[in-house]
């Protein structure tokens, strides 16, 4: 039974929101009551009522009951564990044409029932009809607090996914103890949709608008970190600036989106080209970087520094950690469901692949020995994108940054606390998935994954098009293929053309935003050169591109980052093509939804300090359809593996009283700081409110109130294998040319491709007018030698003269 603290903190609530009790909540309608038999009054064929069907999973020792301790008549349903190791059990309205009821799709309903019970680990649960796909999971929609006395509990669903013909719903119980429920009603929500009215141009309000600020970047910057106080971190190091890094000059900036003003940082080490993640607080975690860069000879590459810092918003300075057990130059970085951080990969200090995982503890705030952290000895590349899914394991997208994907299908299913890995099928040209771009379909509870674009830095072929799905709510996932990516136009030095072909792009940026749909923009067509100028929204509610919308007029390929702003507009900064330069101007987006008229509003959010399972309460100005959290972005290299959009179901008391009903899982939504929208019908976003979601309190915690994650049987059944652990070793072996450069020519900082793109002959002169179309200038050779031949006649300058006569 709820303590006396909470029952005295919901009056509280409900006073402040004008007297209107969680308790006594009504429907927004009052139309028909579509479920059938909702009391458990008609007794079915076997030992369900009628229309009323068992289902769970996992080890546990359970019991359905028709009671007569009913809320109202003579039946009611009561769902019993008495022994729990995992797993669930759900009493669901049947999955039948003749049972389950009918929605009509782009449609929401309030589903409401009454229950007592005596465990936290429950929640309503929701199941869907696609007409070609069939029955599946949905979503959860409420944890129910523990209530000794029959209490009546509404949410509404999200909106109805194109396709879904039918729902079922009921009760889940994931631990022990019992839940009783009675009286289930299901009714038709139709809001109204206020009229789009355009606010600028016919061309904007359909494809959206880009704006270069006038005021420029200050620093090279490779990384971008959306703080929880609205402004963005940018950090640079040596800005893949050899003098720089000589001159021991490093540095990041704090730009604040409201003032359009930068800050410089002090910045203590070169973490250009660092891993980084936001802790559970709201501290960013900044860990390796560049502790030396490739020799002039070519025979060492990029060195990995050791170091870690953590940077405060509010006082905005970097305070060093203890060391990660050895360098790590392009990290993953991940955090976990209880707020530690799992880093894998990239370059040691000795310019080796590192093969050891190394993992933060947020309770000693420190990196752990390694002989505290599980090994497999595998080497995941440079920047593998590592996503983190509902049941604790991680994901292994098959992006990543430099040459070639892992070994085996390109994908796999990690499991940290069994220490395996296991490959899933289907992703396609798993060996051109370099700047790729992966990221977790809105919203989180849905587990499915974008994989868009790439192409290799060392056979440099010309990117391409392919975007791949996975359902990891699948027993056995795999990649299918999606849609291709849309094409645009490309400079290749010569000015814009269209694409042809299977013409795609790699280094895409891919950010969530608030209505639900992902925008994609910016990208090239090879390796560090020829920038596309296309950006399309592609809608996980149908699996189609929205195509044709306005480009950045910035070029955007190599260490360009895009993410979204809290006001729900999308930031675009850096540009560093193979030929050293960089590119200050920063560009916003405005998407159409902010051009349709004014925006819902925010008007109070009762509690900013979230706990899982919690109900929160806000207030808005005018009807929303629904709300989320999004995690603020912290980006590089197209590589953003904690990006996500997380559903917030909603009980709505009246059109501005919104309780607002937060996962128990977090695995589904990391602990840290998120931005909170809210969406109209229409798709018009409200300005973001910044709210912290963490563990539940001690207090409820030792009194049995808090509940457990409640967690799927989703990808349970894999059928591969997992694979045999290597043996311990001290590292992988990785080229000094990992980079895709020629470090014959030039500086570090100057990227001469290892092969040039077609149809560039092996020729000095073909070779020479590619790279004098992409602004390479004459490039000083290295020593003696000159394998692409660009310096025939030897007087130490490339692609003089002299070379072309010869």
């Amino acid at each position: 039974m709820p303590s006396t603290r909470r029952r005295t903190a919901l009056l509280a609530v409900a006073v402040m929101t004008g007297g209107l009790l969680l308790s006594a909540q009504q429907s927004a309608t009052a139309g028909p009551n579509l479920v059938k038999n909702p009391g458990f009054e008609t007794t079915g064929t076997g030992d369900m009522p009628s229309c009323w069907s068992k289902s769970g999973w996992g080890d546990n020792d359970f019991t359905f009951t028709t009671t007569t301790d009913a809320h109202s008549g003579s039946a009611a349903m009561k769902v019993e564990l008495t022994r729990r190791v995992d797993g669930d059990r759900k009493a669901l309205i049947t999955e039948s044409a003749a049972c389950a009821p009918s929605v009509v799709p782009e449609r929401q309903y309030d589903l409401s029932l009454w229950y007592k019970s005596t465990t936290p680990d429950t929640s309503l649960t929701l199941f869907r009809h696609d007409a070609t796909a069939g029955w599946q999971y949905w979503t959860d929609l409420r944890t129910l607090p523990m209530e000794a006395d029959y209490t009546r509990t509404e949410v509404r669903t999200p909106v109805v996914p194109p396709g879904t013909d039918r729902i079922a719903w009921g009760v889940s119980v994931f631990g022990t103890g019992s839940v009783t429920t009675d009286d289930y009603v299901m009714e038709e929500v139709a809001p109204p949709a206020p009229d789009p009215v355009c606010t600028g141009t016919p061309e904007e309000c359909v494809k959206g608008r880009w704006d270069v600020m006038p005021t420029q970047n200050p620093v090279r910057s490779m990384h971008s970190v959306v703080l929880h106080n609205g402004k963005v971190l940018l950090i640079a190091g040596s800005g893949n600036d050899p003098s720089m890094f000589a001159a021991g000059t490093f540095t990041s900036a704090v730009y604040d989106p409201v003032a359009g003003t930068y800050e410089n940082i002090p910045t203590p080490a070169d973490m250009f080209c660092a891993g980084h993640v936001q802790l559970s607080d709201g501290r960013v975690l900044v860990m390796s970087g560049n502790k030396g860069y490739p020799s002039a000879d070519g025979r060492i590459g990029y060195q990995g520094l050791k170091d870690s810092y953590v940077f405060d918003p509010v006082t905005e300075t970097y305070t060093r950690t203890n060391d990660m057990h050895d360098g790590h130059w392009y990290p993953s970085a991940t955090i976990l469901g209880n707020g530690d951080v799992i880093s894998f990969g990239g370059l040691k200090e000795d310019s080796t692949g590192n093969v050891t995982a190394e993992k933060f503890s947020a309770a000693q705030n420190k990196w752990l020995p390694m002989n505290e952290v599980n090994q497999t000895w595998s080497y995941w590349g440079l920047y593998p994108s590592m996503i983190l899914m509902q049941d604790g394991r991680l994901f292994y997208s098959g992006s990543h940054v430099f040459g070639n994907g892992t070994a085996g299908t390109g994908a796999s299913i990690y499991d940290y606390d069994a220490n395996t890995i296991t490959d899933v099928p289907g992703l396609r040209n798993k060996d051109q998935r370099d700047e790729s771009a992966s990221v977790l379909l809105p919203p989180a509870q849905d587990q499915r994954v974008l994989t868009i674009g790439g192409g290799n830095n060392e056979t440099n072929p010309t990117a391409n098009r392919l975007t791949d799905i996975i359902d990891l709510k699948q027993p056995n996932p795999r990649y299918t293929a999606g849609p291709p990516l849309p094409q645009g136009l490309v400079d290749q030095g010569q000015g814009k053309r269209p694409q042809t072909g299977d013409e795609g792009k790699m280094f895409v940026s891919a950010v969530l935003l608030p209505d639900g749909k992902v925008l994609e923009t910016g990208g090239g067509l090879h390796d560090r050169a020829d920038p596309v100028y296309e950006a399309s929204f592609f809608d996980p509610a149908t699996d189609t591109y929205q195509e044709g919308l306005a480009a950045d007029p910035i070029p955007r390929t190599y260490h360009s980052s895009a993410f979204l702003l809290p006001d729900g507009r999308v930031m675009a900064v850096g540009d560093n093509p193979g030929n050293g330069t960089y590119n200050h101007n920063v560009s916003i987006y405005t998407p159409p939804y902010l051009l349709k008229g004014p925006r819902p509003r925010i008007t109070s959010v009762i509690d900013r300090e979230w706990q899982y399972g919690d109900t929160q309460r806000i207030t808005v100005d005018r009807p929303i359809a629904k709300a989320e959290l999004i995690r603020p972005a912290a980006v590089t290299h197209s590589s953003d593996p904690n990006q996500r959009f997380v559903d917030l179901p909603m009980s709505v008391v009246d059109d501005r009283t919104i309780d607002l009903n937060v996962t128990g899982n977090p695995n589904l939504a990391p602990p840290g700081w998120y931005m909170l929208f809210g969406v109209d019908a229409n798709g018009i976003p409200t300005v973001a409110e910044w709210v912290h979601l963490g563990a539940a309190p001690a207090a409820l915690r030792s009194a049995g109130e808090a509940p457990s994650a409640h967690v799927h049987d989703f990808a349970g059944d894999l059928a591969k294998s997992p694979k045999k652990n290597g043996k311990k070793r001290s590292s992988a072996p990785a080229s000094p040319r990992i980079a895709g450069c020629d470090r014959h020519y030039g500086s570090a900082n100057v990227c001469v491709p290892l092969t040039f793109p077609e149809p560039v002959k092996a020729t000095t002169k073909s070779r020479c007018d590619w790279l004098t179309a992409h602004g390479y200038g004459r490039l000083k050779v290295n020593g003696k030698d000159d394998p692409l031949r660009l310096d025939p006649d030897r007087d130490g300058r490339t692609c003089g003269k002299g070379d072309l006569r010869r």
